[in-house]
């Protein structure tokens, strides 16, 4: 049976990078691997439900990488189970995985990089001086491999785009199938917006409820997200005069219904890797206002490019959130069929799975037995 792990920081909290693995884990276990999924810290509670028959190691490493303690245990998991593949996902469990291999040896080690941004002066010295170890780095899209390879963060010979991977189905919601998860009785007439993401400083969203104050008074927002900026928000929402006019949604383990119930989906991210919340609203049919970032004009079709607004720019983003409140019906959901149709041509999940499939089997061919790091 072949083997594979994968390790990330901690799955406490599910992103787009803990999603993608959750997705890899259950589909490989499904085809038969043998798979397990190590946690540097916390106690995976967000995931607990979601591992399917799959091992989760827990390494308790309360100081990150300085716990000596959790990297003992990493290696002697390594030596014990020998995985044929170790597979990374963000810096520290990149980097957990990269330096022991030469304590644990294995056929195939390999990490993924989830965002455009290269981070601080530590993050890319620790990509620089460790990048001789994976046997291949693979990002989300092509403005993060392209930044990280300017970086010299990675290498032109080690770096592929593989992108992230949602469930599509065989056609969009539409808008008659839009039930009352949002809607309320005697607000009909209200147009729901949708945003999803850690409340956290990346996602910009003091610029969101800035541009979603200066929306009619039918405008609605929903934002569902757990973060260290939800006193801020709050207190921002207040001085706006708009808290009555937003749901702060928190943690939600199933967006699906939201998606089906809302009117429109709005991003305003400093950055991205590949935003699998534009994803999964386009895998619904909806219609996506972003800010044009790195990533996310490779998540949408290119005639989305009217729906892109520059970052920070709460004006910009109002206007056009305004401009697409105002299209007809018929119109949102030609925008939203035209998202839906680049979303299941491109980033299937079972055309991903295939893909990721197939880059395991080929490293692995090309390195039939295990080593300290890459030929």
């Amino acid at each position: 049976m072949k083997k594979i792990a994968f390790v990330i920081p901690t799955l406490d909290k599910i992103g787009g990078a803990e999603k993608q693995l959750l997705l890899l884990a259950n589909t490989l276990r499904n085809r038969g691997w043998w798979v397990s999924v190590v946690c540097l810290s916390g106690t995976a509670s967000a995931a607990k439900n979601k591992l399917e028959d799959i091992d989760c190691v827990l390494l308790k490493m309360k100081h990150g990488l300085k716990d000596p303690a959790g990297w003992l245990h990493f290696i002697r998991w390594l030596r014990q189970e020998r995985p044929s593949v170790l597979h990374a996902h963000l810096p520290h469990a990149a980097w957990l995985a990269r330096w022991s291999r030469l304590l644990a040896p294995v056929r195939v080690q390999l990490d993924t990089i989830h965002t455009s941004s290269t981070g601080s002066w530590g993050r890319r010295f620790g990509y620089l001086i460790s990048r001789w170890l994976p046997n291949s780095v693979t990002a989300v899209s092509q403005s993060a491999a392209a930044n990280y390879l300017h970086a010299r963060m990675a290498s032109e010979k080690q770096i592929s785009i593989l992108p992230n991977g949602i469930e599509v189905g065989e056609q969009p919601t539409s808008q008659a199938e839009r039930q009352t998860v949002c809607k309320r009785p005697g607000l009909s007439n209200n147009f729901e917006w949708l945003a999803i993401g850690r409340l956290e400083y990346v996602k910009d969203y003091p610029t969101l409820l800035r541009a979603f104050a200066k929306l009619t008074q039918n405008a609605r927002l929903s934002i569902a997200g757990v973060g260290s900026d939800k006193s801020a928000l709050r207190k921002l929402a207040d001085e706006l005069s708009i808290q009555s006019r937003i749901r702060w949604l928190g943690y939600v383990e199933n967006l699906s219904p939201w998606l089906q119930a809302v009117d429109a989906y709005v991003l305003t991210s400093l950055w991205e890797g590949l935003p699998v919340g534009v994803l999964e609203a386009s895998a619904h049919g909806l219609p996506v206002v972003a800010t044009d970032t790195s990533g996310v004009r490779e998540a949408l079709p290119e005639s989305s490019g009217k729906w892109l607004v520059p970052i920070k720019n709460a004006d910009a983003l109002g206007e056009t959130m305004q401009r697409m409140m105002e299209l007809t019906q018929e119109e949102r959901r030609e925008s939203g069929e035209l998202n839906f149709r680049f979303a299941r041509d491109n980033f299937s999940h079972g055309k991903i799975m295939d893909q990721w499939e197939a880059l395991y089997e080929k490293l692995l061919t090309e390195s039939p037995t295990p080593r300290r790091w890459p030929r």
